[in-house]
């Protein structure tokens, strides 16, 4: 059997404006069991804030959203540019801040957003190419800008972000932190991670499932 070959889109490092560092990890670790082989990309681009996660307070210095993702992904990345649709089975997105700051402008404009032309393009590949997607925790506020209206996922259950989702067209499913969202039609899954889970124990589960599923569906293609 050929190695699935599976690609994530990080968006910086560090839950406040990047990419969740446990969401991540745990994705890559999962993978890694499965055997898959994975390959991670970044938006070239500054980053739009710069939290300090010691503090919690803005600060003025300049970041590249490729450079600070290259830390979680051991420096093994690449320019978004350069993600080739026909080279990968699936796709992968982990939550944090940095996907609704940088891939999109979620975390400042709710429902009104717009994401990232070139995290728009590929991701909308995919979904063209009907290979499957999962996004964790605040990264499902991405799929109604990838499918369109009508579109099947979760956050969890916080309402508030819920409405703002249904807003832009989603159909909310509420969901535990242990489990999975799946829209059949679409092939795309969805888990709350830390949107709901308060360790990183608690949000294992949904992202070992998450991942698993994402390598059953690319046998289906």
């Amino acid at each position: 059997m050929p190695t699935k070959k599976i690609a994530i889109i990080l968006a910086g490092c560090g839950v406040f404006d990047g990419s969740e560092i446990h969401e991540s990890t745990l994705t890559l670790l999962y993978l890694s069991e499965q055997g898959a082989q994975v390959q991670c990309f970044a938006p070239n681009m500054q980053q739009t804030q710069l939290i300090n996660h010691y503090t919690q307070h803005q600060e003025t210095e300049k970041r590249n959203v490729l450079a600070e993702s290259a830390r979680i992904a051991r420096g093994q990345i690449k320019d978004i540019s350069e993600l080739a649709v026909d080279d990968f089975g699936g796709l992968i997105i982990p939550g944090g801040f940095g996907a609704a700051k940088n891939l999109s402008d979620f975390a400042f404009k709710g429902a009104d957003c717009t994401v990232r032309p070139d995290v728009l393009k590929v991701t909308q590949a995919f979904a063209k190419a009907h290979k499957p997607i999962g996004l964790i925790c605040i990264a499902p506020h991405l799929a109604p800008k990838i499918y369109g209206q009508g579109i099947i996922c979760t956050i969890g259950n916080d309402s508030k972000t819920a409405k703002t989702l249904e807003q832009m067209g989603a159909i909310h499913q509420n969901c535990t932190v242990d489990n999975i969202v799946e829209d059949n039609a679409h092939k795309l899954i969805t888990t709350p991670a830390y949107m709901l889970g308060q360790s990183i124990a608690e949000i294992a589960q949904g992202i070992n499932k998450l991942v698993v599923r994402i390598l059953q569906l690319t046998e289906l293609q």
